[in-house]
This record gives C-alpha cells, sequence and structure tokens, in this order.
C-alpha cells in the first residue's frame, strides 16, 4: 500500500440521506444533535480537521475484539466497518486490531486513507452508512493502539537539561554538559512496558542510596516523578546500516502522542553513572490513546529555537530543504496532579526537533521499525510555571507543592497525573491531542 492508491471511489458517492424516525435518524443512530451532518458542536477540538487513530473494543464483546477506530467528537468511529460499508479499498488497513498495519503502509497510503476518512464524516451522502458505526466514547474500551517495537527516549528541552544541571551541579561554569549543544542525547528503553493511558503505575521498588547514607537500601521508590514529554510513532521501516536524513522524516514519521515517562528519581539517581537510566525509567511509561497524524498538524509547524552553535551537516536544519518545513511543533501542554493544573510546558521551545533526533537515532545505521516510539523527553519552559516534572517544579524537594491535599515534593499513592494539549488547527481551530492518564498504586 506504499504506492499510490486512488482516492477511495466512496468519498465521492452521491447518494441520498437516509429515511428515519421523525428526527430524521435511521436505525442504530446514536442520537447525535442536529447540526452538519454529524452532529458536532462549532470548533470541537476532535472534529474532521483532526481524526486522532486508536484502537478499542466494545462492552460485552470483550478485549479480544478490537479494532482500529477514528475519534470524532466525543464518538469514536469504527473505521475498518465504515470502509467496509463503503466499499473501500482501504479495508485491508482499518479492519485490523493495531494501527501497524496502516503504519507500515507508507506517506502515500496514510494521506489516502486521510482524505477517505475525511469524506466519509463530512459528505452528507455518507450519513446512512456511517452514523451507526459511531460509538460514545462513554461505552467503549481504549487500548494500546499499537504494538511498540523499540522505545528510545530523548532529553531535547534546553531549559530542562538547563534546571537539572542547576539543580545538581550548581558550582559548574555551565549547567548543560558539553556534548548537550551538539547531539539529542537519549537512551534505549523498554517497549514492553509503554502502556496505554488510564493504566495503574504500580510504584517501583529497587535500589536506592542517598549521598549521606553508607550503604544503599532496597525497598518503594520514594521520589517517584513525572516527565510531561511528546513521542512520535514510526510508521515506514529503514533499512539496516541506512542512515535516515532530515528530510525524511515525514516518509518515516506517521503521527505523535502524549508520553509521561515516569522516573524514580532515587533508583535512577544510584545507578545510572555510569551507564545512564534503567530501572528507574523502565517500569512503566503511558501514552495517549489517540495518534495525531502528522497531516492534522501541519498548521502548527514553527521554526525551532535559535541555535547557538554550528551543528554537523547531518543535523543542520538551516538548509533551504530542511527550512522550508520547519521542524518545531506548537503544541499547548498542560499537567494536572489530582485535578490541580500544576504546568503548562510549551512544546515549541524544544531545542531537538523531532527530526532531528530521528535522524540522529540512525546516524550509525540503526534500522527504524514499524512500531518504533521516540520521546522528546520532558518538555519545559523558561519559566515557572512551565516545568515538566516535579523535580524541577518543587527544585528537588526543596519547595513543595501546595495542593488542596496537601503538600508534594513526588508522587504518592493514590496521586493521579493527567497530561493533555491542544494545537492550533486550520482556519483558527484548535488540534485536541488524546489526555494521558495514570494512577499510582502502591508497590508490590
Amino acid at each position: 500500500m506504499s504506492e499510490q492508491t486512488p482516492l477511495d471511489p466512496a468519498a465521492d458517492d452521491s447518494r441520498g440521506l437516509p429515511e428515519g424516525d421523525s428526527s430524521g435518524r435511521p436505525a442504530g443512530d446514536p442520537g447525535l444533535p442536529d447540526g452538519d451532518p454529524f452532529g458536532l458542536p462549532e470548533g470541537d477540538p476532535f472534529g474532521p480537521h483532526n481524526l486522532p487513530y486508536g484502537v478499542f473494543s466494545l462492552a460485552g464483546e470483550g478485549e479480544g475484539r478490537r479494532r482500529v477506530g477514528v475519534r470524532l467528537g466525543s464518538y469514536v468511529l469504527d473505521a475498518g466497518a465504515a470502509a467496509a460499508a463503503l466499499g473501500s479499498p482501504y479495508v485491508s488497513l482499518l479492519a485490523r486490531a493495531t494501527l501497524n498495519p496502516l503504519l507500515a503502509a507508507g506517506r502515500t497510503a496514510w494521506s489516502d486513507v486521510r482524505r477517505a476518512l475525511t469524506a466519509w464524516v463530512t459528505v452528507p451522502a455518507h450519513r446512512e452508512a456511517v452514523r451507526p458505526l459511531l460509538h460514545p466514547l462513554s461505552e467503549v474500551t481504549l487500548h494500546l493502539p499499537f504494538e511498540v517495537a523499540d522505545y528510545v527516549d530523548f532529553y531535547a528541552s534546553e531549559h530542562h537539561a538547563t534546571h537539572l544541571g542547576q539543580i545538581f551541579r550548581p558550582d559548574a561554569p555551565t549547567p548543560l554538559t558539553p556534548n548537550w549543544k551538539h547531539l539529542p542525547i537519549g537512551y534505549h528503553g523498554r517497549s514492553g512496558t509503554v502502556v496505554v493511558s488510564g493504566t495503574e503505575v504500580v510504584r517501583p521498588t529497587g535500589q536506592r542510596k542517598a549521598p549521606a547514607d553508607s550503604a544503599p537500601v532496597f525497598g518503594p521508590s520514594v521520589r517517584l516523578d513525572i516527565e510531561a514529554e511528546v513521542g512520535f510513532v514510526v510508521g515506514a521501516p529503514s533499512a539496516h546500516g541506512t542512515p535516515v536524513p532530515l528530510t525524511d522524516f515525514r516518509e518515516h514519521v506517521f503521527g505523535l502522542c502524549l508520553l509521561n515517562d515516569w522516573s524514580a528519581r532515587d533508583i535512577q539517581a544510584w545507578e545510572y553513572v555510569p551507564l545512564g537510566p534503567f530501572l528507574g525509567k523502565s517500569f512503566a511509561t503511558s501514552v495517549s490513546a489517540w495518534i495525531t497524524p502528522l497531516e492534522a498538524l501541519d498548521a502548527a509547524r514553527v521554526s525551532p529555537p535559535e541555535r547557538t552553535h554550528q551543528l554537523l551537516p547531518y543535523l543542520d536544519d538551516s538548509a533551504e530543504s530542511v527550512a522550508d518545513e520547519p521542524g518545531g511543533y506548537d503544541l499547548r501542554m498542560t499537567v494536572t496532579l489530582n485535578g490541580q493544573v500544576i504546568s503548562e510546558p510549551p512544546f515549541s521551545s524544544v531545542y531537538w526537533t523531532a527530526a532531528q533526533q530521528l535522524t540522529h537515532m540512525t546516524v550509525n545505521g540503526a534500522s527504524l521499525r514499524t512500531g518504533d516510539l521516540y520521546g522528546s523527553g520532558t518538555v519545559s519552559g523558561p519559566a515557572a510555571g512551565q516545568y515538566g516534572s516535579l523535580i524541577e517544579i518543587t527544585w528537588n524537594g526543596r519547595d513543595p507543592l501546595e495542593l488542596p491535599d496537601g503538600k508534594r515534593s513526588f508522587l504518592e499513592d493514590g496521586d493521579e497525573v493527567t497530561l493533555s494539549a491542544w494545537a492550533p488547527g486550520p482556519n483558527g481551530t484548535r488540534v485536541g491531542l488524546g489526555e494521558v492518564t495514570g494512577r499510582i498504586s502502591a508497590a508490590r
């Protein structure tokens, strides 16, 4: 399906609207309000300009009957069933239990399927076929939308890296490490513990040793933290031994999602020298149930922060061939803890772009696989109220958060964290990103 495929012939269907009861609704209609063909309120951030992908199951059918869905307002469209009902050639990609076949199909297929879906939910002639296939979000179970191949996490926010340098190396001449402005720093994580939003996060157990302790101790982490991030989902793979240049970013990356890279700071501090994060990070990484395709975010593209160092050619995004498609994204993020807003990190401030991260990840010849996921690293802005982790917000516990249910330096059992975001869309609209939520449960 990576070859050019003609637009779904059903997209131009001229069939009339269905007959129904006195309200005009056909049997099986979910009862959406009147207005446009599918009753969306004006300005809905999950309107036809968005159409993020997920995987869901219906109550009473069991989790084994999973299917690809597309979010439309507060409903989810059974994309495979719609493709079948409209005689679409894309049924082989959409009538599946995971997004991986669609991810692997490549950019041409991604664009064609998106155009077809847009027609299915905007053309009045498709109302009869499509409306019975819309299910209220409140009545479905959402699942991890794709099978994760590899997971890499970066450290791409200059403000986050600067804050941690100031916390842990206050006497250093500069808070950034010497390599930070020359390459996107990252680590290889554990794909098997990537979980969908809503999955409980069990407090991890491991070794920890405070500076004043004479020996390490074993037990539950007492400095459990969040990291507000954006994850990028790889679709089309690449050949082993062949680096992916900056200009090929959109040929390989299908879309993005919100990501919370939970971090046990005390376990991490004891283990990470000299090889880096391990057990302090590998116990859970939460992602949204919805993957927003890059095409939905074209209006949110912005130039990255000004470079202060000359980059090596493979990372240099100042060339005209790259600069005409700016690599930053204007995503407005919000972090809540137990329902209280504690931060609003701006993704547009992130120094290293997703394209640079992808290029650096493959410059040594490492191959991409369908379902690879890589995170931006903690997103933090320069000002208080824009920090993407508790270690920054509380300055390593020195300045606890004052919440209605008590003070917090780090997470306690029962705490619930939610990341949400939106981006500017076409014609003044907003593109909503799916939330990612996790509640902390006691160590086992």
